[in-house]
């Protein structure tokens, strides 16, 4: 079955705050502009224009998460001693939220009708996305503001860290260069959100032929408590990604995996994830996906005169 979602990339609480640690924490790649360029034992501290390009790439991709489609392969393993829980899906951006159209271990549908009847609820959620009234810009202005408040969040981010820059690495035929992320202990958090970023370091690699971000991983240097100190997040966990470039100047992650133990409410939470992310199609905002989702409907011989009420 599929399922919708503001947050299509995760699912849970708190492994949705461990994730917005790392990834917001590259977004502005500068380093404290409070504090001098300086000489590193193991390498050269950087100007922040270096990572313009980074940064409006990143950007961009954000933004591009809700105009592609993809197929995701998620690999939810609880405790190294039981096989991980599979889940194969076809994610699909719809307006104000998210499409999980469920897919078997080969990313092909199990069942036609359960798969046709998914493809009837997608289009119906994108023609009411795509229509004008008042449930539709209420549903709007809660996006945009959920947006709007990660923006604040990564602006936070502009002096919170200091990267240094450590050489550089070849993947495929690409150059890359690697740089160190730490803390700015200038940094002054602004609000309980950005206080996460005094407690994360990590590597964080650049392609030099374009300047976008191609990989980082991240790790919790201290316990990072969250849900009005019900949860926390304990030192020690790990994040990672990998990014490819899918259209001129679009960069989007091909493979992310976060290790980490925490602990919600009285449960102690130990999970290890990986996601993996192929088959990115540009399918537009919902008035250019309908026609996509129609045609294929009309293949599977589906109701495509969809309802306006998702």
């Amino acid at each position: 079955m599929g399922s919708f979602s503001n947050d299509g990339v995760m699912k849970r609480f708190a492994p949705g705050l461990f994730f917005v640690a790392f990834i917001s924490a590259p977004y502005p790649l500068a380093y404290g502009g409070d504090t001098p360029a300086a000489k590193d034992p193991d390498g050269d501290r950087v100007d922040s224009s270096r990572f313009e390009k980074a940064v409006a790439g990143l950007k961009e991709a954000e933004q591009a998460l809700y105009l592609y489609e993809r197929i995701e392969r998620v690999e939810d393993r609880k405790s190294d001693t039981k096989p991980a829980d599979v889940k194969v899906s076809r994610v699909f951006p719809a307006g104000t939220g998210i499409a999980h159209i469920a897919l078997g271990p080969d990313a092909t549908p199990t069942n036609e009708a359960s798969y046709r009847s998914e493809l009837e609820k997608l289009l119906s959620t994108l023609t009411w996305a795509a229509t004008s009234g008042k449930q539709q810009r209420e549903a709007y202005e809660k996006v945009n503001k959920k947006q709007k408040e990660r923006l604040e969040l990564i602006d936070q981010t502009r002096n919170a860290f200091i990267f240094t820059l450590l050489g550089q690495e070849t993947r495929g035929d690409r150059t890359l260069s690697k740089y160190r992320m730490e803390p700015n202990p200038n940094y002054k958090p602004t609000s309980r959100g950005a206080s996460i970023f005094t407690k994360v370091k990590g590597i964080v690699w650049l392609d030099d032929a374009s300047g976008q971000m191609a990989r980082i991983q991240g790790e919790v240097t201290e316990d990072i408590s969250f849900g009005l100190f019900l949860g926390k997040i304990y030192k020690g966990s790990r994040f990672m990604q990998e990014r490819y470039e899918f259209a001129p100047g679009v960069w989007l992650p091909t493979y992310s995996q976060y290790d980490f133990d925490a602990r919600k409410l009285f449960s102690q939470i130990s999970i290890h994830q990986k996601t993996f992310a192929s088959h990115y199609r540009r399918v537009g905002p919902p008035a250019d996906a309908i026609p996509l989702v129609r045609a294929e409907l009309e293949k599977l011989g589906g109701n495509t005169s969809a309802a306006v009420n998702p």
